[in-house]
Parts: C-alpha cells; sequence; structure tokens
C-alpha cells in the first residue's frame, strides 16, 4: 500500500499562554489548600518578549492565578512570595487592588514571603497582607517614586542633530528628550511624583500604623534591611519560607498537613514552593543586544516607576 501525501508532527516544545492554569500538588494531603503564587522581577503590565514567542506579563499572570484561587473554595490561604525591585506604578497599584479584592471576596488569608528583594513597587503589593514574612537577609523599603526620563541633547549636540516639535501648549512636549526641561516642567513633575509618593506614604502608614519616627525614616525611600524593617513595623517577622506557610495555616486555621498547592502551565520534576515559573520557556534572547541590563534606568520606557533604580542619577 502507497501512502500519498504526509502529516507534519506537531511538536510542542515549549509551554505558552494559551495552556491553562492546573493546580499541582507540592506537599500536603488534606482537603484545605495554601496556594503559592510567585512574584518574580520588574512588576509591569507589558507582555515578556522572547525571541520565540511572549509570556503574559507578571500582572495578567497574577491575576490569573486569584481568578482560579477565588473558584476553588478550598483555597483558604495565599502565600505571595515577593522577590522584585517594584516596577510600574500602575501596574504595582493594580496588584495591590486585585489582592486586596480577592481577600474581601473570599476571606482567605494572605501571608508575604520576602526573599532577595521586595523594594518599592515590590513592597506596595505586599501591604494587602495579614502578615509579612522577610528573609534574614531580605532588602525592602524604598517607599517613594522615581520618574524615568531619557535625555539625548548632549549626544544630538555632538552629531548636529535637532528636533523641533510644533505644539498645541507650552507645556505640550514636557518630558521631551531632545530639549532641557524648563523650570515650570520641572516643578510639575515634581508635583507628580510628591502626589503618587503621598498614595505610597499613606498606604503605609495605614497599613503598618508607624510611628512618627518610624514613618520619618520611611518617607526618605531608602532601602532597609530585614532587621531594621521588622523595628520600624514594616515586617512583622524575619523568617523563612516554611515560617510564611506555617503562618498562612495558622491564620486560616487550617491544619498542619493542609495541602500547599501551586498553579503552573507545566509540569516540573520535583517541584516545589522555591519555583517562581508558572510555565516553561527558551532562555530570554534578543537578535540586538545593546549591552542594557534589563533593570537598568535606560531600559525603562518615559513613567512613573514604584522601582528601587540604584543606577539612576
Amino acid at each position: 500500500m502507497i501512502l500519498q501525501g504526509c502529516v507534519a508532527p506537531n511538536v510542542k516544545l515549549f509551554t505558552d499562554a494559551q495552556d491553562p492554569l492546573r493546580e499541582r500538588l507540592l506537599s500536603g494531603k488534606s482537603a484545605q489548600k495554601v496556594l503559592i503564587i510567585p512574584v518574580k522581577g520588574k512588576i509591569s503590565d507589558a507582555p515578556q518578549e522572547g525571541m520565540l514567542r511572549s509570556k503574559p506579563s507578571m500582572m495578567q499572570e497574577l491575576v490569573s492565578q486569584l481568578d482560579m484561587a477565588a473558584k476553588d473554595p478550598k483555597v483558604r490561604a495565599v502565600v505571595l512570595v515577593v522577590n522584585s525591585p517594584g516596577g510600574s506604578a500602575m501596574a504595582s497599584d493594580i496588584i495591590y487592588k486585585e489582592l486586596t479584592d480577592f481577600k474581601e471576596k473570599t476571606g482567605a488569608k494572605l501571608v508575604v514571603s520576602m526573599l532577595d528583594l521586595a523594594a518599592s513597587g515590590g513592597y506596595y503589593i505586599s501591604l494587602p497582607a495579614d502578615w509579612i514574612v522577610a528573609h534574614p537577609i531580605t532588602v525592602t523599603g524604598s517607599v517613594g517614586v522615581i520618574m524615568a526620563r531619557a535625555r539625548v541633547t548632549g549626544l544630538m549636540d555632538k552629531l548636529g542633530l535637532d528636533v523641533t516639535a510644533h505644539t498645541s501648549g507650552r507645556n505640550k512636549d514636557m518630558g521631551s528628550p531632545f530639549r532641557p526641561a524648563t523650570d515650570e516642567e520641572k516643578a510639575l513633575f515634581q508635583d507628580i511624583t510628591d502626589d503618587m509618593a503621598a498614595r505610597f506614604m499613606g498606604l503605609v502608614k495605614e497599613r503598618r500604623r508607624l510611628t512618627t519616627e518610624a514613618a520619618a525614616e520611611v518617607s526618605t525611600a531608602r532601602i532597609f534591611t530585614a532587621a531594621r524593617a521588622r523595628e520600624l513595623n514594616l515586617i512583622d517577622e524575619v523568617g523563612y519560607m516554611k515560617d510564611a506557610i506555617a503562618k498562612a495555616r495558622s491564620l486560616a486555621g487550617l491544619p498542619e498537613d493542609a495541602k500547599v498547592v501551586a498553579y503552573r502551565r507545566a509540569d516540573y520534576p520535583d517541584d516545589n514552593v522555591y519555583n517562581p515559573s508558572t510555565m516553561s520557556a527558551p532562555a530570554r534572547a534578543s537578535l540586538v543586544d545593546l549591552g542594557i541590563p534589563p533593570l537598568a534606568p535606560a531600559s525603562l520606557s518615559p513613567g512613573f516607576y514604584y522601582m528601587w533604580l540604584p543606577g539612576a542619577e
């Protein structure tokens, strides 16, 4: 018998955003559950672009997991594992609101486990928590706002280039990288930055009940060690992931053998609570490498950020 034609095999090397989230058991056996949700890297609403395909944004993936958890009455506690320098002010605020709404809707307890870094927006999204545990060497704080704006006027002068903009108002092109900012523009940007910082600081005071002295120190937007953050009441406990999970069980009134689960789009051999991924992916690559680290100031789009940027000037 002769077979005419051929069929190309459908081989899938990597999972993608079309693959549904599925619950994966990490430990425990009783009916009620503690859900682990990782938050790693820059907080953003932008998809994570790779050479072969894109991944959902951090914000989209986190909200998808909260929506799935809200449909499962057996999820009685969530441990949010934060390892982030922060990011977009808007994305940070949306995640804060989604976490707050999730708690109100479900009655589930929320515990934050901070790893290497939970600064600025990473701290902002931790504020809805019923309890915050920071690793002994966590860096947190940076309660403030930074505005990223590129400046290319010096380079253009060297190249003999110029840009002319026709605007309908004197401040229409404020923030333009093609000319120095005027004193009026600097004042306007500072007003916006101060307003956004006041919202951030107001939430910290409300949620963490800081003393006047602590609030004054925190409002400088400096970073803190876990030990100092505990002294200022920015966190509740210095400990490890297992301590955060134990606290989540305790707050929710769950037994010690309560299930610890995570939502994944892929299977991982020997999966555990320290896995920050929901889907498998090839190494991120770009056809053009400009040598700019992904969290460097030069890599940011113009805008306002709840983000710790030690390289900014």
